[in-house]
């Protein structure tokens, strides 16, 4: 059972629906011009119900079947940017400067209306799917708003699934994994507090600069001396802030960056490890220190039973041959943890494609989701609400 004849005929729908995305990325909460899209699409694809304003920018649209069963299936698609610069070059590249659909959350999102357009067309099928259209998945934890906000309590679902793109993943092969699959996400913020003064007379000063160089390189320790060595974290420092001018040693430093971990507790030895070796590190130095750590995304851990159901369709669709459920856990994090807490279900990768066809990485100016990976998406969606919520003979 390969792509689905019916999603095949509309590839070349999807794939404008998917361009005229990327050219308009928005980022967090911010994705009016996004929401507006894909309502209009869901409303053209004749959907039951829309329901608009959940995370501010989110979407939520049911379809119901054939018969009265009160099952019910819930599809996640995410549709917020990034703030990066587009370097592809191509006709459908970004017309809003500094931002860019450089994850695939534009491909991400035509994937489920496709299979929408198909689920409500056919409707061979016995409950309710909700498709579910989440902004700010990039740093701000959409997901987690849209689950404050009574997401499964306005909309019961039995089981919920996600889908990301895979770089460097042939297009047609898919993998998923059960048990702990993308790791937590926890960001700092190290403000190191001196007292300026001239370049040329450093010994009259507390230079915050010095006392910077000293702690991101104690911070390296924590993954190398104060971890299990079977154990997975990584802390990175991805912006330094401070100084204005060339001869003079500024009052204050500003670090920040992101720690990724698997499990609770290595987070927590993270933050008490990162704020002692900050503090004493300043007092060497005569500085003084504060560290504002906070705790974003929880990790991603797949239910083996429902990474089962996914494989067993994927296996129908694209060859068991190209399907690995035993990749191995990655240090990236996905807000689709926060829905995975409430209700049982599975996150799963498509490949994007290799080489100049889909290789590229995520996050990456030069990125784009790859059109031919469209319509093998909508239809793993399509076969998956078609089997958990098959009719009765």
């Amino acid at each position: 059972m390969p792509i689905i004849n019916r999603i095949a005929e509309f590839h070349e729908e999807m794939t404008r629906w998917r361009r005229e995305m990327h050219s308009h990325p928005e980022t967090a909460f911010e994705e009016e011009w996004t929401s507006d899209f894909i309502a209009q699409r869901l409303g053209e694809i004749g959907v039951d119900r829309i329901e608009r304003g959940i995370a501010k920018t989110g979407i939520v649209a049911t379809i119901k079947g054939q018969g009265a069963s009160d099952r019910a299936i819930g599809l996640r698609a995410d549709f917020d940017a990034l703030d990066i610069t587009e370097t592809t070059g191509k006709p459908w590249a970004s017309v809003n400067p500094g931002k860019m659909h450089a994850c695939g959350h534009d491909g991400h999102t035509t994937m489920l209306l496709g299979a929408a357009k198909y689920l409500a067309e056919t409707r061979n099928f016995d409950g309710t799917v909700v498709l579910i259209f989440q902004p700010a998945e990039e740093n701000e934890g959409g997901g987690r708003v849209m689950v404050e906000e009574g997401l499964f309590e306005r909309f019961p679902v039995d089981a919920v699934y996600g889908m990301h793109n895979r770089p460097g993943l042939p297009v047609g092969k898919m993998c998923m994994r059960s048990g702990p699959s993308m790791a937590g996400f926890d960001i700092f913020e190290i403000t190191i507090h001196g007292y300026g003064g001239h370049a040329a007379r450093p010994h009259t000063t507390v230079d915050p600069i010095i006392v910077q160089a000293q702690i991101v390189q104690a911070l390296q320790t924590i993954a190398s001396r104060s971890t299990d060595p079977l154990e997975s974290v990584v802390v990175s420092i991805t912006q330094v802030h401070g100084g204005d001018t060339w001869n003079v040693i500024p009052e204050k430093v500003v670090l920040r960056g992101t720690v990724r971990a698997f499990k609770s507790e290595v987070q927590d030895r993270t933050e008490a490890v990162m704020t002692r070796l900050c503090r004493n590190v300043a007092a060497a130095f005569d500085a003084r220190v504060d560290v504002h750590y906070e705790r974003r995304y929880p990790s991603l851990s797949n239910d083996a039973e429902h990474i089962a159901l996914c494989a067993e369709i994927a296996r129908e669709m694209v060859g068991a041959e190209n399907v690995d459920t035993d990749p191995p856990p990655v240090m990236g994090s996905e807000d689709f943890a926060f829905m995975l807490n409430e209700r049982p279900g599975a996150y799963v990768n498509l490949g994007n494609g290799v080489g100049e066809d889909g290789g590229v990485m995520v996050h990456n100016p030069g990125y784009d989701f790859n059109d031919a990976a469209l319509p093998w998406g909508a239809s793993f969606w399509a076969r998956l609400i078609e089997s958990r919520l098959a009719r009765s003979a």
